[in-house]
């Protein structure tokens, strides 16, 4: 049986704001929303290097992927 997770802030943040932004599909787009979904912020960082965002840009994900990444070290399970 699956157990839900409640999903943490930088993951919910995380997943809107890339479904906002990335208006043409990526060909990793269900493997980018499946690391989110299972809580794998290092597999989300290795697609989102491929991505050409601008600087600005660049930087908003990287901190967001940064929160995400230390809420899972405070919180594995969030």
């Amino acid at each position: 049986m699956l157990r839900a997770t409640p999903a943490s802030a930088g993951r919910v943040s995380l997943l809107r704001w890339l479904r906002r932004q990335l208006a043409q599909p990526l060909p990793a787009r269900e493997r980018l929303e499946a690391a989110v979904v299972n809580n794998d912020p290092g597999e989300a960082r290795r697609l989102l290097a491929r991505v050409e965002f601008s600087e600005a840009q660049r930087r908003h994900v990287e901190g967001l992927l940064d929160a995400w990444e230390r809420e899972v070290r405070v919180r594995p399970d969030a």
